[in-house]
């Protein structure tokens, strides 16, 4: 019996094809949350409010595929942007692979179990609303802070 290690133990985030890439996503749901950065500390705050597209019940976006034509300022997040970018969480497995902390036990890959990030209490199920329902001069009086990451 061979004991072969997962492709996230092997592999650079660079080196991994689309597939591979795609499935660390956990499915969190927070870098689909509106954001709020002061131009002074450059600090980025996350809010409670979702983009428009995010199923703020099970953190999924509901036309992935079209998401750069529906919502223009959305990200397709690639290897090389993660050292330019400074909202993603500390949570995030693309994060956590680059800073070689491997990938959390309730990550979906680790766990076997699609539902494991929302039983952790790490994806935003149930914690945000969608934009649509808020004004963005809200905003502010909506923000989150995450702790446990």
């Amino acid at each position: 019996m061979t004991d072969t290690k997962p492709f996230w133990e092997t592999k650079s985030l660079d080196q991994m094809n689309s597939e591979e890439w795609e499935s660390l996503c956990d499915g969190c749901g927070r870098c689909c949350l509106q954001k709020l950065q002061t131009e002074h500390e450059h600090l980025v705050r996350y809010t409670r409010v979702a983009c428009r597209l995010l199923d703020v019940e099970s953190c999924q976006c509901t036309n992935y595929w079209r998401r750069k034509a529906l919502v223009p300022e959305c990200i397709s997040l690639t290897a090389d942007m993660l050292d330019e970018i400074n909202w993603l969480p500390k949570s995030c497995a693309y994060v956590r692979i680059k800073e070689k902390r491997g990938l959390a036990e309730w990550h979906p890959l680790v766990s076997g179990n699609k539902a494991s990030i929302h039983e952790a209490g790490i994806s935003m199920s149930g914690k945000v609303m969608s934009e649509s329902n808020i004004h963005p001069d809200d905003f502010p009086s909506l923000i989150i802070e995450f702790t446990g990451d």
